[in-house]
């Protein structure tokens, strides 16, 4: 077959023109903003590692919502800074924690906002670690998934729409599964963490957070940045458990893991992490005058949307709106 003279340059040139051919569009519903709960009221403290990101007390964290909410953005992801914390991180699962009670106000004040719950142990416990220790630091593997079923009934009861479990610990997806249906939560999803690693761009979250580890890593459960292979793995073994979503973690250094996921399974909601290393390198390079800030954004969150991602966790949410529009 003879081709006709091609010039891909017709189709670029105007901005009309693009927006015409484009492949990938973000739209506000792509988006999901995580938001920092602590302690207290009229508390807005900045994150100083998280430019414009900060630790709001529960009557803030609605306002923020409500915030994002009229731009667009209909859903976040809740992350608790206890007042106390102890070695098995109780205020995790306890009713009158502060996610417990965040995600009880929140949907009261905003009931079509759809409320993430992350459910993990790291910003709980004296320790840092995602779950029960053994004498030797060695993170327990059946115990932590007894605290995550009570952790995600809690959740639930108090109005969470989705349970997201974090800590890359092993049946985690089973057990909130059985957790929730036994209660008579069949119908609240889980978006699982399933694809999660060991990263350093999580940095400045353990900051905003407080839930750096008193001790070691915590490579031993969370995955390899090496390795693929075991990403697919891991989300076989989440929807064989019940996952409804599954979830890639960091985003940018892991563009090729994302379309890998989507690819072997198409039929699932795919959330990608742009976390919060990532989202602060653009920040501070923003500051100093060495990048455009809005135009590197918009083409990153594209990038992570391009490689599959249908769902975005981003620090960003707000801002994106804001330029693409509700």
């Amino acid at each position: 077959m003879k081709f006709p003279e091609m010039r891909a340059r017709r189709l670029r040139r105007s901005k009309n023109i693009r927006d015409m051919v484009a492949q990938t569009m973000l739209r506000t519903d792509d988006f999901v903003y995580p938001i920092f709960v602590r302690e207290g009221k009229n508390i807005k403290n900045p994150i100083n590692s998280m430019p414009g990101i900060y630790q709001l007390s529960i009557d803030e964290a609605i306002k923020e919502a409500k915030d994002a909410y009229g731009l667009g953005v209909k859903s976040v992801i809740l992350f608790g800074i206890p007042e106390h914390k102890d070695d098995k991180g109780s205020e995790a699962y306890s009713e009158s924690g502060v996610i417990a009670r965040a995600i009880n106000e929140m949907k009261s004040a905003l009931p079509e906002l759809v409320v993430i719950a992350d459910a993990c142990f790291c910003e709980y416990t004296s320790h840092g670690h995602c779950g029960i220790l053994n004498k030797e630091g060695e993170l327990l593997n059946d115990p932590t998934l007894e605290m995550l079923k009570e952790e995600a009934y809690v959740y639930a009861k108090m109005g969470a729409d989705i349970i997201a479990p974090s800590g890359m610990i092993d049946g985690m997806v089973k057990a909130i599964r059985e957790s929730l249906d036994e209660n008579g939560f069949s119908d609240k999803a889980i978006m699982s963490y399933s694809v999660k690693y060991s990263s350093a761009y999580y940095g400045p979250f353990r900051d905003a957070a407080q839930s750096a580890p008193a001790f070691g890593d915590r490579k031993s459960y969370q995955m390899d940045y090496r390795n693929s292979d075991e990403a697919i793995k891991e989300c076989m073994l989440d929807i064989e458990e019940g996952a409804d979503y599954l979830m890639v973690k960091p985003a940018l250094s892991y563009l090729d893991v994302i379309e890998r996921v989507k690819n072997e399974f198409p039929y699932m909601p795919l959330a990608a992490y742009n976390v919060s290393g990532e989202y602060s390198m653009v920040k501070a390079a923003a500051k100093m005058g060495w990048i455009d800030e809005k135009p590197l954004m918009v083409e990153m969150l594209t990038s992570i949307k391009r490689a599959g991602a249908d769902i975005i966790l981003t620090y960003f949410a707000k801002d994106i709106a804001r330029m693409i529009g509700a």
